[in-house]
């Protein structure tokens, strides 16, 4: 039978690991941050794994979001079913760009899905209870992604500890889940 004092050390020592593991990118991230504030690009570089499309795009420079990136960057993370085209969330993409300095992450993210029309996330809702019938997706607000040649574990792990959001773990459809809602894990 355990000893209850013999399950505190270790409860102790993860939650020390998971502090120091969020200094840590809270740390990186800080560092990064002069550098945007001294007008430093923010560039997303994209591959949509339904349409084949690739997108290197500059959304953010001098201190501002920039109308052609964004605008490129909603395209490519369009509803690929019905090629229904709705502005992505800025934040969604600072997330993004968070996640792969985090990461020191320099290729292209798989797009699984992005941007869902309201029929089209019905249809994957009625197809599966994984689908939220409200889903960030309608909104623009959520995308699912793959970071080529990292663990899928490990970019769930990167996204949590930068808590912007939510994040949702799919190892057996091979990606993860990030939106700007509130932060929570699943």
């Amino acid at each position: 039978m355990p000893v209850r004092g013999a399950e505190q050390p270790s409860c102790d020592r993860r939650r020390m690991l998971a502090m120091t593991l969020g200094a840590g990118c809270g740390l990186m991230l800080a560092a990064a941050r002069p550098a945007a504030a001294r007008g430093a690009a923010r560039q997303l570089d994209f591959y949509s794994i339904h349409t084949g499309e690739t997108l290197s795009a500059t959304y953010w420079a001098n201190g501002r979001y920039l109308a052609d990136g964004l605008r490129e960057i909603d395209y490519v993370l369009r509803d690929f079913r019905t090629n229904e085209v709705r502005s992505i969330d800025p934040e969604l993409l600072d997330l993004l760009h968070g996640l792969r300095l985090v990461m020191d992450y320099d290729r292209p993210i798989s797009v699984i899905s992005g941007y869902r029309c309201p029929a089209t996330n019905a249809m994957l809702a009625a197809r599966s209870k994984q689908v939220a019938k409200n889903s960030y997706h309608v909104r623009g607000m959520a995308i699912d992604i793959r970071l080529p040649g990292r663990q899928l574990a490990s970019v769930r792990d990167n996204a949590k500890t930068l808590a912007l959001g939510g994040v949702g773990y799919y190892p057996e459809s091979e990606f993860v889940h990030v939106d700007t809602g509130p932060v929570r894990a699943w």
